[in-house]
């Protein structure tokens, strides 16, 4: 099979995208969160954690802690029990309690609102910066990708490298910056819904014509 070109990626990008739109017009990050602090919160809880369970958990942890101060202040000992449904809780709950006494020395309390003072944070890698970053002040700096984005854009062709910044470095040149933290979401819904990761749903898949993974049909 011939290599692609660079011009016909990034054709076969943008219909990508556009199926993707179709198929999940209601795409968005699936954890919740009403405001910036609340959203920094549960992307650091859900790493290597299932949104799902990072929600039942913050839905109690955002009704007992209401400010950076609160979660600053808060007893260490009481505050990992209250996240301790999440894998490696422990150590999530430090991050979160030192990133909250950093925000509150050098931020004002606030969520800041740029690449590298986010990563400053501890906890707080380039994905969850971008999460942040995308979804509470609307900014594309970047793109996130997780697990799913990373295993749909080997499958889809999109980038042969297994690295998140790597895979990153790949989709920026090849969809538009607007569309940034959207096309995570696509593919992370895409990726929850059809193309799992052990049985990707190839016969019903929105992108199969234009997919190089799709499994051949059976006869």
């Amino acid at each position: 099979m011939p290599r692609e070109t660079k011009a016909a990626k990034l054709a076969r990008t943008a219909q990508l995208i556009e199926r993707l739109r179709a198929a999940y017009p209601d795409a968005h990050c699936e954890l919740d969160a009403s405001n910036p602090l609340e959203l920094l919160i549960a992307t650091i809880l859900s790493a290597q954690c299932t949104d799902k369970q990072v929600n039942l958990v913050t839905a109690e942890l955002f009704r007992k802690y209401r400010s950076t101060a609160d979660y600053a202040n808060a007893d260490p000992d009481q505050f990992a029990q209250d996240v301790r449904r999440i894998g490696l809780f422990r150590n999530k709950a430090k991050n979160i309690q030192a990133t909250c006494r950093l925000l509150l020395e050098k931020h004002g309390g606030e969520v800041p609102r740029t690449m590298a003072e986010l990563t400053a944070l501890p906890g707080v890698g380039r994905k969850t910066a971008n999460v942040v970053l995308g979804n509470a002040f609307g900014l594309n700096e970047g793109l996130v990708v997780d697990t799913h984005v990373a295993r749909l854009c080997g499958r889809l062709g999109l980038s042969s490298a297994t690295d998140p910044v790597k895979i990153e470095a790949d989709l920026v040149q090849l969809v538009p910056q607007a569309d940034w933290a959207l096309f995570s979401h696509l593919l992370i819904w895409h990726g929850r819904r059809r193309c799992s990761a052990r049985s990707p749903a190839c016969a019903s898949c929105e992108l199969a014509s234009l997919c190089p993974s799709t499994a051949p049909a059976r006869t």
